[in-house]
């Protein structure tokens, strides 16, 4: 379609409630000269059907604008006669990235991958960012681990959470959690609960929300660094002075495979190899070797992922369901997690698959992420989902073949439903294989008058595990 020179260039961004917010308010939302006709949404259930309200949209946008499915991408690019389709999501291969470039371009519309410059922040502190090659390789305990170790030196950090926008978009603007009361007012689903409740059980405050300049000045205004806690496989929102980038040897290739995970990879500073001791060294040495070919300046540390069980001997002798954070067994396609390799380690007689028992949305879960089968995801994103997660397992133990549930997810999930049976949680921390890797990477990188020693000389902050 060939657009008239004085018409603004129409345009959709494909997204998840995340990104794709950013994208839109760091480059469209004050350009006259463009005009973001819909987001479409994929990945996160019930964000379609809704609208990017005027609140955050700005003054050219009175109206807002729509949230479309993705499913509809090619009528909706004939239907607005839309010029641009701008990719602004995260954890997908590198081929469903151009088939999804592939499905524009047959419909006339260009199609865009924004540079990570073009829509970071520039901090007035210093920033420390955690990404990673895929969702679930272990970000969230690496950045307590870096929380801890920062604060050790008197440091006041404040950790910034890469979006989870899934109630009220313009409620949800900025938001600051301090304590469990903050995580009931604003009402969050499990899934925001994973990410922000372990850095309250720290001591560290966090912010997120969908306008990221904003929550940028108000965590500066107390903070000595920011923590960027990234989401799935994104890049920073903010300019990094240190970037440290997370590899998985349980999925060796992946570092290469996904988008925009590589671009992750070729931007470190650091890459950490997690899982160590529960991978292959084959896969290690796999994964470092691609890792070094990527970016040969980054530094390469390993790290290990110990997994605790509260108390092993609810465990020990009996069947168990396994619930596992609900983003690693989906979009993830992990097959498994923490929960599995506590489980296992503290002697359950055998994991029950749940797939029998699964009830309304956890049904769908497994229809649509077939990895996800024989163990439970923590799909809680509204209330509708808690309760289908807390019927499949009531279903398990009704038929009897449930004697306890091992929580492998990064919260209590008795704060949030109820089971019949004890329920006992995995707990993982970071491990650094050689000590001191990252407090030399942090020393080097924070600015002169903001420093930190070497850290704990075990390289291992049992503080910084799951609480």
């Amino acid at each position: 379609m060939t657009t008239h020179p004085s018409s603004p260039t129409r345009v959709v961004i494909l997204g998840a409630a995340g990104r794709d917010f950013h994208d839109f308010n760091v480059v469209f939302r004050d350009d006259p000269t463009h005009e973001v006709v819909a987001f479409t949404a994929t990945q996160i259930p019930d964000i379609d059907g809704r609208r990017y309200p005027h609140e955050l949209a700005g003054r050219l946008y009175p109206q807002g604008i729509p949230i479309i499915d993705e499913s509809e991408l090619p009528d909706l690019i004939a239907r607005e006669h839309v010029d641009l389709v701008v990719f602004a999501y995260s954890d997908v291969r590198h081929e469903q990235v151009m088939h999804l470039a592939s499905t524009c371009i047959a419909a006339g519309a260009d199609f865009r991958l924004h540079s990570a410059r073009r829509t970071m922040l520039r901090s007035t502190r210093p920033v420390v960012a955690v990404t990673a090659v895929r969702t679930g390789v272990g970000k969230s305990q690496t950045v307590r681990y870096l929380s801890l170790l920062l604060r050790e030196q008197g440091l006041r950090v404040v950790a910034v959470r890469h979006p989870m926008p899934y109630g009220d978009l313009a409620a949800q603007a900025c938001q600051r959690f301090a304590t469990y009361a903050d995580l009931d007012r604003y009402d969050c689903t499990i899934e925001e609960r994973e990410e922000y409740e372990p850095h309250i059980d720290n001591g560290v405050v966090v912010y997120a929300g969908v306008d990221y300049e904003r929550i940028l000045r108000e965590a500066e205004q107390e903070a000595d660094v920011v923590l960027w806690d990234g989401g799935n496989n994104d890049l920073p929102f903010y300019e990094p002075d240190l970037h440290i980038v997370l590899a998985d040897p349980l999925r060796p290739g992946d570092e290469a495979a996904y988008h925009p995970g590589e671009a992750n990879v070729r931007m470190a500073d650091v890459v950490v190899i997690a899982k160590c001791d529960s991978a292959r060294s084959v896969d290690v040495e796999a994964v470092e070797a691609s890792v070094r070919s990527l970016n040969p300046r980054a530094t390469v540390l390993r790290a290990e992922s110990p997994v605790t069980v509260d108390d092993p001997s609810v465990v020990r002798g009996r069947a168990v369901v396994v619930v596992e954070d609900g983003p690693t067994l989906t979009h993830g396609s992990m097959s498994y997690g923490a929960g599995v390799v506590g489980a296992r380690a503290a002697g359950a007689s055998h994991i029950v698959d749940p797939v029998p028992y699964a009830v309304g949305s956890i049904a769908a879960t497994y229809a649509k992420y077939p990895n996800a089968r024989g163990i439970l995801p923590a799909m809680g994103y509204g209330a509708e989902q808690v309760a289908d997660l807390e019927a499949t397992i009531r279903a398990a133990v009704d038929a009897g073949a449930c004697d306890a549930v091992v929580a492998g997810t990064p919260i209590d999930l008795t704060r949030v439903l109820t089971v019949p049976v004890p329920l006992v949680r995995a707990r993982y921390e970071l491990r650094e294989v050689v000590p001191g890797g990252l407090a030399a990477a942090v020393r080097a990188a924070l600015p002169e008058g903001v420093g930190v020693s070497s850290g704990v000389g075990s390289g291992d902050i049992r503080e910084a595990s799951m609480s």
